[in-house]
């Protein structure tokens, strides 16, 4: 990796950090949403949330953190697996479900699901996303 590879994607992450903890800080579990993304549009929760880290070709990166690709990424064929990832985080992916609404990582799952190369069948749906939050359960630190 190169040298000022690495300082654009520390950049990102250094903006992106600050922009995560306040929504943290603002919204409690399954209540909150993403004040920039009020919409449930897949296109604008990815731009203004995920591509910082998943970059805008969603083709991850490897810094401070090993960031995976959506693009092409066969886990994203199955429901199930992404909304968990999304609710309560994996790895470095921190847990968004405290902040993003069910319509939103609906919204923002089908946006990847259809884009990028990507073309799986079968919409994701607010209520699937829904279902899987367990009761209590609280969005950090991964699942």
């Amino acid at each position: 990796m190169t040298m000022k590879f690495s300082k654009i994607l520390l950049g990102a992450v250094a903006l992106a950090l600050p922009f995560a903890a306040a929504m943290a800080d603002n919204a409690g579990p399954q209540t909150g949403t993403l004040p920039t993304a009020q919409s449930t549009s897949g296109a604008t929760v990815y731009a203004n949330l995920c591509q910082a880290c998943h970059m805008e070709d969603a083709r991850g990166a490897v810094g401070a953190a090993a960031i995976p690709p959506l693009a092409g990424n066969k886990h994203l064929a199955a429901h199930a697996y992404p909304i968990f990832v999304v609710l309560y985080g994996r790895g470095a992916m921190p847990a968004l479900g405290g902040i993003l609404s069910d319509d939103q990582i609906a919204g923002v799952l089908n946006y990847v699901r259809q884009n990028f190369g990507n073309h799986f069948a079968g919409p994701v749906s607010p209520t699937e996303v829904k279902a899987a939050r367990i009761p209590g359960k609280l969005y950090a630190g991964g699942f």
